[in-house]
């Protein structure tokens, strides 16, 4: 009887060790086989950035993989830009990111950090010939770039009588720093250094380093299971050596020590309070939007006036009967319309300015008009074709006419063709005044603080996304709902038709009142 109980015994303690073994081995399985969708932004060399090639690099990328490969998961890595991570991750379109992330505790009421993976501070740079400055008490009243978003903008608004231009990435601000619109940038000196070394940033200087001591940590949504897994795989590469050989292929030095938790582990997020609260809050954004939307209007309504100028011009050229002029227009048109704004706008604003200073000149753009500049441009080439179609509506036998009375082709089109022509044009340029009104937004990237961009550094100081969007999308429908009204109104007053009718009811009225 006791040899059976043995036996019994035996049995079972096989039964166990094999279900755990099957156990350990599926839940390795599933490890194995889980992928975390991760964010970046490759604009932060060397953390991330693009290779040549096109492939993504750099320390923080390569410090994923190997967390990756020790935890058991695959990595598939998203490119976002920095301001749009922390939504993301609210909104779990992504699962972790690694973008060079300080580690706050604003931020840390919003998302979870895993432990810190980089020790960093901010640096302020300024241009090799500034002997002005020479460290932070002297960025008084000063033109300070910063990247939207980081902890070097919340630094510089701590700067009394300081001008502060954000960008939407670091290469950016630097590159607004040489082209001598600033003063100085304040930046991770991690990056700046490096681009100072790497020979890409010719003539511009650190004068102060480590303002501030930082920790870069990965980020997840709050509460999120994959927090574990990426911290029990950075703790493998840094007890196994992988951290302090990569730390060295990018920067040829031995790691510091790093903390073993984020310093801000233990915050927790504040409840938001409901539709309440979110109303609250766009009520409370709206006075800043509402200063954008005066921003927008100005920008649109001056460049459609100048767009409405030039592309009148290009539109007659179109008609020329000589071949040069009238292919040149067609030139004009086709590289305006066939080339995106966003790349017009960069052209002008950040590319004129190096291709002086290559010269051996110094020129700059006024964000303002060069804004304007990029928006006409691009406007004018839209316009000459409504021109041009509106021209060649009118009949033939209007131009006979005018001959036959003496006028020249100048007088013609002044008095004849073109006041017919535009009548017809006034829908199609009440659609290009919308569609400008709405592009004015890409002015954001050269750091333009027009509607879009108020709610760009709104979203940047509370991360609510949604909210402040959805207050800046009703304020672009507003406008737009006015634009589109005032055109109709317009298109009405000026037919000729529509008038008469107008004028007979208002007559009418008047009569039946007096009866």
């Amino acid at each position: 009887m006791a040899r059976l109980d043995v036996k019994r015994w035996l049995c079972w303690c096989l039964v166990i060790c094999v279900s755990c073994v099957l156990l350990s081995s599926c839940s390795a399985n599933l490890s194995a086989d889980k992928t975390l969708r991760v964010a970046t932004e490759p604009a932060f060399p060397p953390f991330e950035f693009q290779g040549q090639s096109g492939e993504l690099q750099g320390f923080s990328l390569d410090l994923m993989n190997a967390i990756a490969s020790s935890a058991n998961f695959k990595v598939n890595f998203q490119s976002l830009p920095f301001d749009g991570i922390i939504p993301a991750l609210q909104g779990r379109t992504v699962d972790a990111a690694i973008s060079s992330i300080t580690i706050t505790a604003e931020r840390a009421k919003t998302v979870a950090f895993s432990r810190p993976y980089f020790k960093a501070g901010l640096a302020i740079a300024i241009r090799g010939n500034n002997p002005d400055i020479t460290g932070f008490d002297s960025l008084n009243n000063k033109k300070i770039a910063v990247q939207i978003g980081t902890t070097g903008a919340e630094k510089a608004k701590s700067i009394p009588g300081a001008e502060i231009r954000s960008f939407d990435s670091a290469p950016l601000a630097l590159q607004e720093l040489l082209n001598g619109n600033v003063d100085a940038v304040i930046n991770d000196a991690p990056v700046t250094l490096y681009a100072i070394n790497t020979g890409n940033l010719k003539g511009i200087k650190v004068v102060e380093q480590l303002l501030t001591e930082e920790y870069y940590g990965i980020a997840t949504a709050q509460n999120s299971p994959d927090l574990l897994l990426i911290n029990n795989g950075l703790d493998t590469v840094l007890k196994n050596g992988t951290y302090a050989q990569i730390y060295q292929k990018w920067f040829k030095a031995t790691p510091p020590q790093l903390p073993d938790k984020s310093p801000f582990e233990n915050q927790t997020n504040t409840p938001k309070g409901g539709i309440f609260a979110s109303i609250g809050l766009i009520v409370q954004a709206l006075p800043t939007l509402l200063q954008g939307a005066l921003v927008t209007l100005q920008l649109t309504i001056i460049s459609v006036i100048l767009g409405l100028i030039g592309g009148s011009l290009v539109g007659i050229i179109r008609l020329s009967k000589i071949t040069p002029v009238r292919w040149l227009a067609r030139a004009y048109v086709d590289f305006f319309r066939g080339t995106p704004l966003l790349v017009q706008i960069f052209m002008i604003y950040f590319g004129i300015p190096a291709i002086a200073q290559e010269l051996n000149f110094t020129f700059s753009f006024d964000r303002l008009v060069a804004g304007v500049i990029a928006l006409s441009l691009n406007c004018a080439a839209y316009i000459a074709e409504i021109v041009r179609a509106g021209i060649q509506s009118i009949e033939p036998g209007q131009a006979e006419a005018a001959k036959s009375l003496g006028l020249n082709p100048l007088l013609t089109m002044r008095l004849v063709i073109f006041p017919q022509a535009f009548r017809r044009m006034l829908p199609a340029l009440g659609n290009e005044f919308i569609s400008l009104l709405k592009d004015t937004s890409l002015v954001a990237v050269i750091g333009f603080e027009e509607l879009f961009r108020k709610g760009q550094l709104i979203v940047a100081g509370n991360y609510r996304a949604f909210e402040i969007y959805a207050a800046v999308a009703i304020v672009y429908l507003c406008l737009t709902l006015l634009s589109s009204q005032a055109f109709s109104r317009l298109e009405t007053w000026m037919n000729p038709t529509q008038s008469s009718k107008l004028r007979h009811i208002k007559a009418s009225n008047l009569d039946n009142k007096k009866n």
